[in-house]
Parts: structure tokens; C-alpha cells; sequence
């Protein structure tokens, strides 16, 4: 059985709707879209066949139909034809660098959402003059001061792979977080308890699926309260225990000493990258005045990294789970809607009247 234009059009049709609305969709509501000229009848005999090839599923409690893996697969392959972009005019690595970063960028929001839905789904790879780009996984690790960090796996280019981790967006604004929330797995609030203060970045993150790892701090507490501990990631000290190793004497060398991998870390840092030596940091980390490591970096490492080594197994290995503790997380984000702020503020702080009920 060919998979004729008109299948493939069928098939994109079925992906687009189930991913706005994770619903079982029906021919009925295809033959609603604008752009489709097919009559109901057409479509469902078309979404027989899909069926019958692989590309579609039949859940047992609704007539409607999911995508499979392999529509998915088939999907992302069509998605990305549309993204290639000639390298003709690149003449050094530097340029190629640019642009393949630049086309990671338009693609991050719409391919975060399809790896949301799938359950199988393949790394994605767009191909180029100088190689193919792998995307493995998008994270954004919310730093703190309003800064993100955008972590780009970029793993089968030979030229990029060993040049590039991590790219930093300095001007974080509207324009660029409409794209960036939508297209983050993991959001990173990682500043100690009691240490700084939590904006609403990590609430954003949170309703659009993306899974929270933080410290039991600022809004983090809220969020763990409506979503439940069992989908969301804390780690480190809480304020209470901070304060308490603060006023019996916090030493970050006793964390230093005593776990190898930090130490490690930090030896690394004073030896340094490509000729360029961090000493400053670990000094800061070790031996600054008039405490070393005020912030308490060392303290919260260990539980950290754990934590972290737990997200990136769960991401690697039970796609439906991780997916379940994001659609969780959207359901649970609607208490922090501001109408529903706005509301409480006119209430108990502003002693405002509504004009209607």
C-alpha cells in the first residue's frame, strides 16, 4: 500500500490536532481544517489505511486515533525538509557554527513539542554540507537574576560537537521566551533556600510541561504543594536547615573534603579550560573572605547531582512516565493564573468590590 500525498497530509492533519488538543481525533475533524479539501468519507477511509500501515493507533476507549511512533517518525521527517537550509554560502566554521545554532533555534519550540507527545520517538536529525546535527535534548536552567542557560546536545557533527555545549541568550525577553518556555524538558531552580528571590519564571516553565528541579524554596514550595512531590524535583537544603548550619558555622571546605567528585570539579576549575584557569571561583568556593562559598554550593552539590542523574534516567528511559508528570505539571500550573492572583490581592489586600459576579 502506497503512502500517497494525500495520506501524508492526512497523517500530518492527525499529529497537528492530537498535539494542540491530546485527544483521539476523527475524520469529522479534519474535514473541518481550512486547508483540507478531502470530504469525511475520503478521510476515513485514508485513516483506515494509516491504521492498517502503522502510522496510527486505536485506543481502546475512543473511535477517534493517535499517532504511533512510526507517524511520528514520519511526521518529524516531513517537519524537517521543511527546515533545511543551504550551507552553500558558509565559508569557515565559524559561520557553519552560526547558522546550524540558529536553525536548532526555530526548531526547539516545535520539536520539544513533539517529543512531548511521543513515546518512541527517535533522536531528530537535520542534515547539512558540513554533517548532520543530532537534537538529543533540550534544557533550560533557569540561573537566576533572570538569566537562561539553553542546553543544546549537538552530538553527531564532528566540527560543532567539540566546540559547542552550552549557548547563553543574554537578552531574555518576550519575544525570545514565547519560544523558549515552550521548548525546555527541564527547568533548573537551583539557587539555595533562603538565599534569593523566586520569581515566576519556574511557574512559566511549569505550564508548558516542563518538569521542575529546584530547591524547596520561594515558589517552588507552591508549585510542589499543587502538582505533589511525586512529579517535581527537590533537592538540597531546606531554609531551616540552611539557617542552622549558617549560625553553627557553615565550612565549605568539609564538603570539599569529603566528596571526591566535588573535588575533583573544583581542582578542575583551578586548572582550567583551554589555557584559561577559574582559580578565582574556587578560591571564592574555598578560601573567600569573609566566608568561602556563601551561597552554599558545596552544601547542596551531592543531593544536586543525584537528583539530577534520577531526571536524566527517567528522560532516558520511561518516556510515558515523564510525559504523565508534564501533563501533570500543566494541569496543576492553572492555580497560579493571575486572574485567580489578582483576585486574591483585590480581596484580602486591596479590600476591592467586583462590579459583577
Amino acid at each position: 500500500m502506497n503512502l500517497t500525498e494525500r495520506k501524508k497530509k492526512v497523517l500530518r492533519s492527525v499529529v497537528d490536532l492530537y498535539i494542540r488538543t491530546a485527544e483521539p481525533v476523527g475524520s469529522k475533524a479534519i474535514s473541518e481544517l481550512p486547508d483540507m479539501n478531502y470530504s469525511s468519507a475520503t478521510i476515513r477511509n485514508e485513516m483506515a489505511d494509516l491504521l492498517a500501515m502503522g502510522y496510527l493507533e486505536q485506543p481502546h476507549t475512543s473511535a477517534g486515533r493517535i499517532p504511533s511512533a512510526a507517524g511520528y517518525r514520519l511526521y518529524v521527517d516531513e517537519l524537517m525538509a521543511d527546515y533545511r537550509l543551504s550551507m552553500d554560502e558558509t565559508k569557515s566554521i565559524n559561520l557553519a557554527i552560526e547558522e546550524k545554532m540558529q536553525r536548532v533555534d526555530r526548531m526547539m519550540e516545535k520539536v520539544a513539542k513533539l517529543v512531548s507527545q511521543a513515546t518512541e520517538l527517535p533522536a531528530i536529525s537535520v542534515t547539512s554540507r558540513h554533517g548532520g546535527i543530532t537534537v538529543q535534548r533540550v534544557e533550560l536552567i533557569l540561573a537566576g537574576q533572570g538569566s537562561i542557560i539553553a542546553v543544546v546536545m549537538l552530538t553527531s557533527d564532528e566540527v560543532v560537537n567539540k566546540l559547542i555545549k552550552l549557548v547563553f541568550i543574554e537578552n531574555f525577553r518576550v519575544s525570545n521566551a514565547q519560544l523558549i518556555y515552550p521548548a525546555a524538558d527541564i527547568s533548573e531552580q537551583i539557587s539555595t533556600a533562603g538565599k534569593e528571590a523566586s520569581g515566576t519564571g519556574n511557574m512559566k516553565f511549569m505550564v508548558n510541561g516542563a518538569l521542575t528541579l529546584g530547591t524547596m524554596d520561594g515558589a517552588n514550595v507552591e508549585m510542589s504543594e499543587k502538582v505533589g512531590m511525586e512529579n517535581i524535583y527537590i533537592f538540597g537544603l531546606n531554609a531551616e536547615e540552611v539557617s542552622e548550619i549558617w549560625r553553627n558555622g557553615y565550612s565549605a571546605s568539609v564538603y570539599y573534603n569529603d566528596e571526591p567528585m566535588l573535588r575533583r570539579v573544583v581542582e578542575a576549575l583551578i586548572v582550567g579550560f583551554n589555557g584559561e584557569s577559574f582559580a578565582d571561583i574556587a578560591n571564592y568556593l574555598l578560601t573567600g573572605s569573609p566566608i568561602a562559598d556563601p551561597y552554599m554550593c558545596m552544601a547542596d552539590y551531592q543531593s544536586y547531582l543525584s537528583t539530577q542523574q534520577e531526571m536524566s534516567k527517567l528522560y532516558a528511559t520511561d518516556k510515558r512516565l515523564w510525559n504523565h508528570k508534564a501533563l501533570r505539571n500543566i494541569a496543576a500550573a492553572g492555580f497560579f493564573a493571575a486572574d485567580r492572583s489578582i483576585k486574591e490581592y483585590a480581596e484580602n489586600i486591596w479590600d476591592l468590590k467586583s462590579l459583577r459576579d
